[in-house]
């Protein structure tokens, strides 16, 4: 698999499908996917093999016993449903995780490496937002990093 990049915006339908964009579909393997609830109020997209090497790496580095591993898994792990891409390039998002993201119609589709983060247009916009000192600061920081 490619890296999955890009920044994308499309519409959910009255039936909670979105289209995932010709780019992105063309680098992810097969037509079945594992979508969570992921940070900041997004959804976390990933195919099969990207998915189980996550969940396992979190269920391996957490215990049953420590409230804050469950709240973790509750939240990640817990959520979580397989997708199908139809043939017009779609995916049906459940009603739970539709809430949890707060989707509306307008939303926007985020290739990040090796996963997909789907946000509710608006939503995103005011992340950026709210977060552009902590962006420029996290940015300052890799001021070492060489290419």
């Amino acid at each position: 698999m490619n890296l999955l990049t890009g920044e994308f915006r499309n519409t959910l339908d009255e039936k909670g499908r979105i289209s995932l964009p010709a780019k992105l579909r063309g680098e992810l393997p097969g037509n079945e996917f594992v979508l969570t609830q992921g940070v900041d109020n997004c959804l976390w997209l990933f195919p099969p093999e990207e998915w189980t090497a996550l969940s396992r790496k979190l269920m391996e580095s957490t215990s049953l016993f420590a409230a804050r591993a469950r709240l973790v898994q509750r939240r990640i792990i817990a959520p979580a449903q397989e997708v199908e891409v139809d043939k017009l390039g779609r995916i049906a998002i459940p009603q739970s995780l539709r809430e949890f993201a707060g989707l509306g119609k307008e939303c926007v589709i985020l290739g990040i490496s090796k996963y997909i983060e789907i946000w509710d247009g608006e939503s995103y916009r005011k992340y950026l937002e709210d977060n552009e000192s902590e962006f420029l600061a996290a940015a300052e920081e890799l001021g070492g990093l060489t290419l």
